[in-house]
């Protein structure tokens, strides 16, 4: 088993709080080649590496298909595999209209996502905010354990899996109104997921429509 950390965004942070996040999305990088049109796993003796299996591409789908391509194209999962566990960085900042702990001397930080004090007594950064790359172990509260891993499209997510993603869904006479006004992405989670996707990675993201990773998990902290 090996852990690895994860940096996730404040609204995901909330869903896995919440328990309505089980899956996440990753770019593949690099992209396996252009006419691929499934990457799957393959039984090679590197496995036996520690790395995990090694997804490869391939040009037809089975049991037609034939050799592999993209010659060196073949990748483990960065993200583990079944049994692995992830250890979650957020975003922390530091609470200046707190002042020290008299007792303690004890300086109060909070998790971004929801204002939870951490568990920190010290803020030895020069700075209020600490973005999620900067997470340190110690501070990470939520610990994920790998269930599955596989690639697909973006696009190929379904409705059960824009609700794993823990995409919120906006829906017409509530009091959450149509993001940007547009009234399309009330219609269903796959199109708040869309929404989503945009958000964190830029315009035209989505009709790039990527291989990515699939990492499905569960929690192992309350």
């Amino acid at each position: 088993m090996k852990e690895r950390p994860i940096l996730f965004s404040a609204p995901m942070v909330r869903a896995l709080l919440d328990g309505t996040k089980t899956q996440t999305r990753r770019i593949v990088k690099p992209q396996p080649p252009a006419n691929t049109v499934e990457v799957g796993t393959w039984h090679h003796p590197d496995e036996e590496d520690g790395r995990g299996p090694r997804f490869y591409a391939w040009e037809s789908r089975p049991p037609t298909r034939g050799l592999f391509i993209g010659g060196d194209w073949c990748q483990p999962c960065p993200y583990g595999q079944p049994g692995d566990q992830l250890w979650v960085r957020e975003a922390i900042r530091l609470v200046p209209d707190l002042e020290p702990d008299d007792a303690t001397g004890r300086v109060f930080s909070v998790y971004h996502a929801d204002g939870a004090l951490t568990v920190a007594d010290a803020w030895p950064w020069k700075r209020s905010y600490l973005p999620p790359m900067h997470c340190p172990r110690g501070l990470s509260r939520v610990d994920l354990e790998v269930t599955g891993v596989r690639v697909e499209r973006l696009q190929a997510i379904d409705e059960a899996g824009a609700i794993a993603e823990g995409a919120p869904h906006y829906q017409e006479g509530t009091d959450a109104p149509p993001p940007d006004g547009n009234p399309e992405w009330c219609w269903n989670y796959r199109s708040a997921y869309m929404r989503l996707w945009h958000q964190i990675n830029g315009a035209g993201s989505w009709d790039a429509n990527p291989w990515v990773w699939v990492v499905e998990f569960k929690r192992v902290n309350p």
